[in-house]
């Protein structure tokens, strides 16, 4: 069942990966004044509660099969995303502001990646 976990894990966080590279493209465009401000805001928004959602599962997840350490990893991460979806002001749209747009992400998604990945060679090893 370890294996599943993490095989589970893994999967959920290549769609972390394509999901910032499709934010690093986005906000390329955006650079590049292909799209205006608003437009980025509402291509990049749709994602947050799905990524918001995916990263908050595979925290409780680690939780309940006790990998302390890979739970421990993801319980910040888990608890800034939720804290940055709840404290959004009334006028953003669910978390991107024109003004304030930022990419986030990409570096802690390709560690987790590879933890995943390691994590769970190494439980069908051991099986």
């Amino acid at each position: 069942i370890e294996a599943a976990v993490f095989f589970f894990s893994l999967l959920d966080c290549c769609m972390f990966i394509f999901l910032s590279v499709y934010f690093i493209i986005t906000l390329f465009d955006l650079e590049c004044d292909y799209i205006n401000a608003r437009s980025c805001c509402s291509k990049l928004s749709k994602w947050v509660i799905p990524e918001l959602i995916g990263h908050t599962i595979v925290t409780v997840i680690m939780l309940v099969s006790l990998p302390w350490f890979i739970f421990l990893l993801n319980l910040p991460v888990a608890t800034w995303n939720i804290y940055w979806f709840i404290m959004v002001p009334s006028g953003n749209r669910r978390g991107f502001h024109p003004t304030e747009i930022h990419n986030q992400g990409l570096g802690f998604y390709l560690l987790c990646f590879f933890m995943y990945l390691y994590s769970m060679i190494l439980a069908l090893i051991n099986d």
